[in-house]
């Protein structure tokens, strides 16, 4: 049996998503209720533009880096196991 390592950046999707989805939710929540003391450029709302910036990279080293199923490397494992040429 193979041992499978779980790349580093799976888990830095995790993260990535995480504050994403917390500063997003931050940035809708400004847009509807405006906090009473605004900063210079509070109408650019950077919490929204910078929450769906790292869901969205989130998002994709989610996907990219997941752990797959064994079906792809049991072919390849099994031609060397049995000494024969894959």
């Amino acid at each position: 049996m193979r041992r499978r390592f779980i790349p580093i950046w799976f888990f830095i999707g995790l993260l990535l998503d995480f504050y994403g989805v917390l500063i997003l939710g931050v940035g809708l929540y400004e847009l509807v209720r405006p906090p009473a003391v605004t900063v210079k450029m509070a109408h650019l709302h950077a919490a929204l533009w910078w929450g769906a910036l790292l869901l969205g990279l989130g998002l994709i080293y989610t996907w990219k880096f997941a752990p797959r199923g064994g079906a792809e490397d049991e072919p390849a494992a099994r031609g060397r196991s049995q000494g024969g040429v894959p």
